[in-house]
């Protein structure tokens, strides 16, 4: 068999090169050839590989919409008959509805990745920012209460693109109805003002001038100078981003470690925003769930290597490899960050063109709705 994920350096690629080489020992007739690739580039190189027929047995899922484009090329297996009741008893049922079309599962959920900011808890409070902001007028002061005490507000990794658009998304997320965004998931049409209200609510804000310096030629998560290394090197106070953000923050301070006054916030509300108090943002399916091609397995309901990556022994590793929040709920019990142990719990409000979809909870709604990426 083959896998490919985009853990290329560091602890996640251990992880994931010791993971493998148990399932092996624990499988002697399997061998599994892995390939690490850089995250900017997985995508690409897994769409040409699948386009020639000639796709790794099982990959990083993105979800969402390219997952969606994937089964309906018929390049994606149905695991559902596979999953145990072990596995479905470890991981909720919230998160396999991310990875479910027509309630059929593609692929198998590893983490819960909310969005929101993640911020230093030194620098804000340098700034004189005693509490995270909960509305936009306020996050704005706060950028201007950063900018007076000589940081740049808030990293933004531009030239790699998605990070940008994060701020449409949520937005979005914040002026447009749960109902707006399940309709407008299934028609594709925008027509709803709303839509247009979150651009120009992005308009409005940017010119706040809230960015780091040079930040449409910034990268995201690549070296010192990236976004993420602004973070961890306390040059900007504060990152828009998903919650695999703390595990590349750690990776990108001077000592390789954690940082040690990183917190989180969820995306601030906007006034006259229709959107739901406490939605949240992110993803099941950006964590390195795996799909497998289907023309390498056929006639089986599931691969052999899926169960193995959702096992709680192995998602404890995960977690403090990759400093995300497993998705198995007995592996969130070792999770002790204040950053990371809201976002471990993850649940279920359908939503999507799909089938429905799921998300971790924010730490201010007792019944948070949930979103895509």
């Amino acid at each position: 068999m083959s896998f490919w994920h985009n853990a290329s350096t560091g602890p996640g690629k251990a992880f994931w090169d010791k993971t493998v080489a148990d399932f092996e020992a624990a499988n002697p007739n399997v061998k599994i050839e892995v390939q690490s690739i850089q995250n900017e580039d997985l995508d690409g190189k897994l769409q040409t590989a699948l386009n020639s027929g000639d796709a790794p047995d099982v990959f990083m899922q993105r979800g969402g919409g390219k997952m969606a484009a994937m089964v309906k090329a018929g390049q994606l297996m149905d695991i559902t008959g596979g999953i145990t009741d072990a596995t479905r008893k470890a991981v909720s049922e919230g998160s396999f509805k991310a990875q479910t079309i027509d309630g059929k599962v593609y692929a198998m959920p590893v983490a819960v990745l909310p969005g929101g900011f993640f911020y230093s808890k030194d620098l804000f409070a340098k700034a004189g920012i005693t509490q995270p902001p909960t509305t936009v007028a306020e996050l704005q002061g706060a950028v201007e209460k950063l900018k007076a005490a000589g940081t740049q507000p808030i990293a933004l990794g531009a030239k790699d693109a998605w990070p940008a658009a994060f701020y449409y998304y949520f937005f979005a997320l914040r002026a447009c109805s749960t109902t707006t965004i399940t309709e407008t998931a299934k028609s594709m049409s925008f027509d709803d003002p709303c839509w247009l209200k979150a651009g120009q609510d992005v308009q409005n804000f940017a010119a706040s001038q809230p960015f780091n310096s040079g930040f449409l030629t910034t990268s995201a998560q690549q070296g010192a100078g990236s976004s993420a290394g602004l973070i961890a090197n306390h040059k900007a106070a504060m990152e828009l981003m998903g919650a695999w953000n703390p595990g590349v923050i750690g990776s990108l301070t001077p000592d390789q470690k954690p940082l040690p006054d990183l917190d989180w916030f969820p995306f601030p509300s906007v006034e006259g925003g229709a959107g739901e108090p406490g939605a949240i943002l992110g993803g099941v399916e950006e964590a390195p769930a795996s799909s497998c091609a289907s023309r390498h397995h056929p006639g089986e309901s599931a691969p052999p290597s899926s169960a193995p990556m959702v096992q709680t022994s192995v998602q404890e590793a995960y977690y403090k490899a990759f400093q995300a929040p497993p998705v198995n709920s007995e592996a969130q019990g070792a999770v002790t960050e204040p950053h990371l142990s809201p976002c471990s719990r993850p649940t279920t409000r359908p939503r999507s063109s799909r089938s429905g979809s799921t998300r971790s909870t924010g730490r201010r709604s007792a019944t948070p709705s949930t979103s895509l990426w």
